[in-house]
């Protein structure tokens, strides 16, 4: 099996461990597993090599046709959510094999990816940082993001402006994060610091791809 470890799982919410030596860590915990492998993706048919995981057993009613008929050709059950990871090589993998959270190890470095949560349609200055207006001597542009564009040549906006927008729910990756402790009778794998996401929502870790032991 490759090096590269991955899992799928929920955001719990947030506590806080404390060391041997005293010092508390803050911590976000996550139910992680079990995942069941669904496919696998080689180069001589796919054109590259991956695993899918599935996570969270679905009735037949939550699923597709097409994805009820390829888990029956897989001879495994339906799952809401399927994800594939890239990886280098397939040994050890096997379809309808599972990986649970002491897949993992701790003092692992990880990177965890999840949608932020969503803040609606929000300002410049919410979603950018803009400064704001004076609101004496007659100032009439407070919050207003002020001037996007030309009056003469080129005449039009440009790309990539920044202005008013939907702000969050996108996807965001926290790299490098350090595996605090596991808990494998309940499946919970807690990770240092901060993980984007509401509560339940859906968690991608997998080994770091830079960086080392913190």
């Amino acid at each position: 099996m490759t090096d590269k470890k991955f899992l799928l799982a929920k955001k719990k919410g947030m506590s806080q461990i404390f060391r041997e030596d005293g010092n508390v860590v803050p911590v976000t915990v996550l139910e992680a597993g079990p995942c069941t492998i669904t496919g696998l993706r080689t180069t001589e048919k796919d054109g590259y090599t991956a695993v899918q995981l599935g996570y969270i057993p679905a009735r037949d009613k939550h699923s597709n046709k097409p994805q009820r008929v390829a888990a029956k050709k897989a001879g495994v059950k339906a799952h809401r959510v399927l994800r594939e990871f890239r990886v280098d090589d397939l040994n050890g993998f096997e379809v309808g094999q599972e990986l649970k959270s002491d897949l993992f190890e701790i003092g692992d470095v990880v990177d965890v990816v999840g949608n932020s949560k969503g803040r609606g349609f929000a300002g410049t200055i919410k979603a950018h940082g803009f400064q704001r207006g004076n609101e004496t001597h007659g100032c009439m542009n407070v919050r207003r993001p002020g001037s996007i564009g030309q009056c003469a040549y080129p005449g039009r906006v440009f790309k990539g402006q920044r202005m008013s927008k939907h702000f969050g729910a996108s996807r965001s990756t926290v790299k490098n994060l350090v595996v605090e402790a596991i808990d494998a009778e309940k499946g919970l794998i807690l990770v240092r610091g901060g993980v984007p996401g509401p509560p339940n929502g859906l968690i991608q870790i997998c080994t770091a791809k830079t960086g080392g032991a913190k």
